[in-house]
């Protein structure tokens, strides 16, 4: 029996164990996509507690405890910290084989070198151990960005956003990068509430009047110009329900006329308004040598009384199933048509879509750039153990392995980059499987190579940090 989380947690076999320790352990770590806030990032801000840096936002953990029978006062409610702490930890236990119970108990070993089980006995002794050490002036929010060895932190932003704090801490040569990712939704979100008010920030952050439709592109690009001279390199999308429809500028002006004065518009129309918009979006990135992010099939909001008491992500989303390969494939060669299709990364959240997307990549591959198409890691409710194992199986079976941008933390907590680990321990097990079943030649060099591009070098030559 092996001792729990050891050194060779996740490392099934050998050659696992001396991909990770001699090639992957040690990398510095690209986020290319989280949610953490660059303002306390800059404002460096200490915790008061393990509560406040653990379960403040993270909806994981949030939905876990509802499970366990949690009330919500003890989940986003007014109870104290402590007392939802002991509601976190009576939680746990109940976790065997969910990835959150490793995670977990990951953060306590690797931030605060506590490597007692979590449970509602030892829940006090923690407490205090814990929160010596987030008051001690030592673990403040950069504290847990640099003692993880990351390099490069993209966060999730507004176009509307004035990118204050990414400018500051450039200005201060901050050692981590810090970049914003430009993140749309609003300004395609035509038929939802508040688009005219989106809009008219549009207008003030960009200086542009908007009064056509041809105006709001322009202001689009002027913002990606703006996050791009910060440092900006990605794009990012929400698309929870996949959209095309061939349409013509003028056709689409009319709409946007429509929205503007507060109409709604029929689906068609909305499907045309969104597929010439992301369309032009895409040929901008392109334009600025940007990757572009999907993140497609998730049903969001689905318990509308909860939704009405807390509001979006809070822990009540869940994976769609709406059909996307003919959507997926008309917008992406919309892009193709006019040679303007940038560097693309598409997840889904729903893994039986994995090998559709997989198969979709192979068609718009190209123009020299090493897996310019990528199958986005396991995302959300898939990064699991079966779901990481899942995502890249796939791609092995039907992409080129080798060329994968790896893991991200599409995380709001500073305490998550122990995930990378996770990965990192599961993809190198998964090659070192290969190897012993006989599948793969035993070449440590050239494995080596692949395990530490997915690792680290491949995302930092992707996005061109």
């Amino acid at each position: 029996m092996k001792h729990f989380m050891d050194d060779k947690f996740l490392l099934d076999n050998e050659v696992g164990e001396k991909l990770y320790f001699e090639y992957a352990k040690d990398l510095p770590i690209i986020d290319y996509h989280c949610h953490l806030s660059p303002q306390e990032i800059y404002e460096n801000k200490e915790f008061k507690n393990i509560t406040e840096v653990w379960l403040y936002g993270d909806h994981y953990k949030w939905r876990a405890m509802r499970a366990n029978g949690v009330e919500e006062e003890y989940v986003t409610g007014n109870a104290s910290d402590y007392d939802k702490f002991l509601a976190w930890a009576r939680t746990l236990p109940m976790l065997i084989g969910n990835p959150l119970y490793n995670w977990t108990h990951l953060e306590l070993q690797r931030f605060f070198d506590v490597y007692d089980v979590l449970n509602e006995q030892n829940a006090p002794k923690i407490w205090e151990q814990v929160n010596a050490k987030l008051t001690s002036g030592e673990f403040r929010a950069r504290d847990f960005i640099t003692k993880s060895n990351v390099e490069v932190v993209c966060t999730t932003d507004d176009p509307v956003d004035n990118l204050e704090y990414h400018i500051k801490l450039k200005e201060e040569n901050f050692d981590v990068k810090v970049l914003p990712s430009f993140r749309p939704d609003k300004g395609l979100e035509i038929n939802r509430d508040g688009f005219q008010d989106w809009v008219k920030k549009l207008e003030g952050a960009s200086g542009i009047t908007i009064t056509s439709y041809d105006d709001f592109l322009q202001a689009l690009e002027s913002r990606v110009e703006f996050f791009d001279s910060i440092g900006g390199k990605l794009s990012d999308h929400a698309i929870d329900s996949m959209m095309y429809a061939e349409t013509t500028k003028e056709e689409v002006a009319n709409f946007f006329t429509s929205a503007l004065k507060g109409k709604k518009v029929s689906l068609e129309e909305e499907k045309k308004f969104k597929s010439y918009t992301l369309t032009f979006l895409g040929k901008t990135y392109a334009k600025f040598d940007w990757a572009m992010q999907f993140h497609i099939n998730a049903l969001r909001n689905n318990n509308s009384r909860m939704f009405g008491d807390l509001g979006p992500d809070t822990g009540f989303d869940s994976i769609n199933d709406e059909l996307i390969a003919k959507p997926l494939v008309g917008i992406l060669d919309s892009m193709e048509k006019e040679n303007g299709l940038p560097r693309t990364i598409l997840y889904s959240l729903n893994p039986h879509d994995f090998s559709t997307i997989a198969s979709i990549m192979g068609s718009f591959q190209g123009g020299g750039i090493p897996g310019k198409v990528q199958l986005g890691t396991a995302w959300w409710y898939n990064d699991t153990k079966l779901g990481m194992l899942n995502q890249m199986q796939t791609l092995a079976d039907i992409g080129v392995f080798g060329r994968f941008i790896g893991m991200l933390t599409d995380s709001r907590s500073l305490l998550s980059y122990p995930r990378h680990e996770y990965f990192r321990r599961l993809m190198c097990s998964l090659v070192g499987k290969w190897v012993e079943d006989g599948e793969i030649a035993y070449d440590l060099d050239s494995l080596g190579s692949i395990v530490k591009g997915i690792s680290y070098y491949n995302a930092k030559e992707y996005f061109n940090f």
